[in-house]
């Protein structure tokens, strides 16, 4: 009998059970949102062990001093569905979006590196020249805009290229060739023409 009380017989109220679980989450969505979009998507090794600790630290304080496995099951049956009220909500209000998700900022513009951006964002330019080169460019040179979106995710743009400058302008003198022999054409034709 001992062995079903313990596994099912919660230690702590329902009620507490519930909002351990809503405040944790609260909180890690306000701590990992002050924390900057880098936390989402470009994780360092430091910042792994950050998480990783995070989400050890914060499982008492979740579960409380109940280890049973319906208190388990409230616990995240809770965060399921907090979660799911907060998609729901930032997903429906476009004020919510933007303070939860946050918003695009540039981190190279025109082919300008923002420093004051990659400060915000606490990405060193190493660190951007390493994502640039996981997308196939070989130096920030190479970039006219790049963006780090509100999932962390780093997006960008290349610079047209030297090859595609001088291939436009081959195509450009080719048409200036090709006007002057029509106009050329119009004029015998216009000689013949009584």
């Amino acid at each position: 009998m001992d062995l079903w009380s313990n596994m099912f017989i919660l230690t702590l109220p329902v009620a507490e059970k519930i909002l351990r679980p809503i405040i944790i989450y609260l909180f890690l969505v306000v701590g990992l949102r002050l924390a900057g979009k880098r936390e989402l998507a470009q994780l360092n090794p430091f910042d792994l062990v950050v998480l990783l600790t995070i989400s050890n630290t914060v499982q008492n304080a979740i579960i409380g001093n109940d280890n049973s496995v319906t208190g388990g099951v409230i616990g995240a049956t809770t965060l399921l569905i907090i979660n799911a009220f907060v998609v729901w909500l930032v997903h429906r209000n476009t004020r919510i979006n933007a303070l939860v998700e946050g918003k695009t900022d540039y981190l190279i513009e025109n082919g300008e590196i923002k420093t004051i951006s990659l400060k915000r964002e606490e990405i060193s330019t190493e660190e951007l020249l390493a994502a640039a080169r996981k997308e196939g460019y070989q130096a920030l040179e190479d970039i006219r805009q790049a963006t780090i979106d509100s999932n962390g995710a780093i997006s960008f743009i290349p610079k047209p290229s030297v090859v595609e400058d001088v291939h436009q302008q081959e195509l450009m003198g080719r048409l200036d060739q090709l006007a002057q022999e029509i106009a050329a054409v119009r004029s015998e034709i216009a000689k013949l023409t009584p």
